[in-house]
């Protein structure tokens, strides 16, 4: 799969295409069933598959400081739109200039002077250009001018539609970045699974720590996290450390550590059983499978050690036959 970093990356003889465009923090379910559509119409006119995306978050940019917290990195980002087909993604760098440009001038700049747009694939709430003033009307009627066409899918939402006896339900929530991030925020990390479809995860560089977790027979992999990484509520998890292609059972903690008075939040996930990785400046993820309990503070150094026994055996069996399948990739 090709990744551009810009419109100047883009070879001058690029053919037609069909594009999507939008953050797609996450890829999550509903993401997927948009660019699996722009996947399913680029195989039947022959042509690849592009998204489009941006960096920073257009949050950030529109409204300093208001930059959400992020589910992916672009790297894992692209490795998962890479496995559901996409032939290249576009990390737009968004500037002020680039934010305002006109639903005009981003459909004659982007899709149809540089991606040659065959069809555009999008949600029924897609906006673009500045101040969000382009819909997805809009689009169809540039398109129309530029010799695209566009579908629009509708997000994926959990549940059944009817109830059992035919009637209709209750529409559920779709799906959505935001309430991915709400779960995780939450600690719900089993919910934002069953939202994305699969674990969610934090990357980071591996850092030296206090070196308790070794003193103590469970040595951890202290990460630095990646900036604005949506990091799930204090607590103990069962997950699993992944580095490169390898993914270790692990147990995992976020929080302060108060049972020595920390002070500082930190993500520690020690990998079941080993004692022997050396990991200082790797890259690496956690993934996150299931909530074991909240941040605790014990009455003695051996009922806290007692306590993080009963985690590793709880991570254990949860992890056991089972393992993120989206490898990790350095930097």
């Amino acid at each position: 799969m090709r990744r551009w970093g810009d419109l100047a990356d883009i070879p001058g003889d690029w053919g037609r295409s069909v594009v999507t465009i939008g953050s797609y923090d996450g890829v999550h379910r509903g993401h997927q069933l948009i660019i699996g559509r722009a996947v399913e119409r680029a195989r039947e006119l022959g042509v690849p598959a592009v998204v489009v995306t941006f960096d920073p978050h257009p949050k950030e940019v529109v409204r300093p400081g208001s930059h959400p917290p992020l589910l992916t990195t672009h790297a894992h980002r692209a490795r998962l739109m890479g496995e559901l087909g996409v032939d290249a993604v576009l990390v737009l760098p968004f500037t002020t200039e680039f934010s305002q440009l006109s639903p005009e001038a981003f459909v004659e700049r982007v899709l149809a002077g540089t991606l040659h747009a065959r069809t555009v694939v999008e949600g029924p709430n897609f906006r673009f250009g500045h101040r969000a003033a382009g819909t997805v009307e809009t689009l169809r009627e540039l398109g129309a001018a530029h010799d695209f066409d566009v579908e629009v899918v509708d997000f994926y939402t959990p549940g059944a539609s009817r109830h059992p006896d035919g009637t209709p339900a209750p529409e559920p929530d779709r799906y959505s970045s935001s309430s991915v991030r709400r779960l995780v925020g939450q600690g719900e990390v089993a919910a934002a699974a069953d939202m994305l479809g699969r674990p969610h995860r934090v990357e980071g560089t591996v850092v030296h720590g206090a070196r308790r977790g070794r003193d103590l027979g469970y040595p951890t992999a202290n990460l630095d996290t990646v900036a604005y990484s949506a990091v799930p509520a204090d607590g103990v998890y069962a997950g699993w450390l992944t580095i490169g292609e390898q993914s270790l059972p692990a147990a995992v903690s976020v929080g302060t550590n108060p049972q020595f008075d920390g002070k500082s939040r930190t993500v520690e996930a020690y990998a079941l059983d080993r004692d022997d990785l050396d990991l200082y400046g790797d890259h690496v993820a956690v993934d996150f499978l299931a909530r074991l309990r909240g941040q605790e503070t014990f009455s003695s150094l051996d009922a806290f050690i007692e306590r993080m026994a009963g985690d590793v055996e709880r991570s254990r069996e949860l992890t056991a036959g089972t393992a993120p399948t989206v490898a990790v990739d350095a930097g």
